[in-house]
């Protein structure tokens, strides 16, 4: 007999239903993660052309911010264990880029008191100075990149 070896109408649905409503929302989320991806992109990017003015990229400055957190205030110095988990960069990116702004004389590197093999960092007058004058710049491209509206 023709079309009996088709499903009976209202099978397909209820087959294909579930896993089909599973794709899309894996979709979705995928969808989610690279508009998250493009999104990060565009603002490194914007960070990056608004601070070159300045003598920094992102990644420095997120190490100056970091830094100044609490240095203004204590006078604190940080392990660079401790900066490499807040401004998620490995540990030997971290240290060359640390090494140029001490170079340029932004930060300066110590001994650890507590560990005498652990190297702590601190922000240098003109680190605080520099951090000072490109943080609202800086503010300025999140809220214009991050804005809902």
């Amino acid at each position: 007999m023709p079309g009996r070896d088709r499903p009976q109408q209202g099978t397909c649905r209820s087959c294909y239903g579930a896993p089909m409503a599973a794709k899309q929302a894996e979709q979705a989320l995928v969808r989610r993660w690279r508009d998250m991806l493009a999104l990060h992109a565009r603002t490194q990017c914007a960070l990056d052309r608004a601070l070159h003015g300045h003598g920094v990229c992102a990644s420095d400055f997120e190490v100056l911010d970091v830094l100044a957190a609490n240095s203004a205030a204590h006078g604190c110095s940080y392990r660079v264990q401790e900066i490499s988990e807040r401004v998620h960069l490995s540990q030997s990116a971290l240290s060359r880029l640390i090494a140029r702004l001490e170079k340029e004389g932004l930060v300066e590197r110590g001994t650890c008191p507590e560990d005498r093999r652990g190297v702590r960092v601190s922000l240098t007058a003109k680190g605080r100075a520099l951090h000072g004058e490109v943080l609202p710049v800086q503010r300025a491209v999140l809220t214009r990149m991050l804005s809902d509206g």
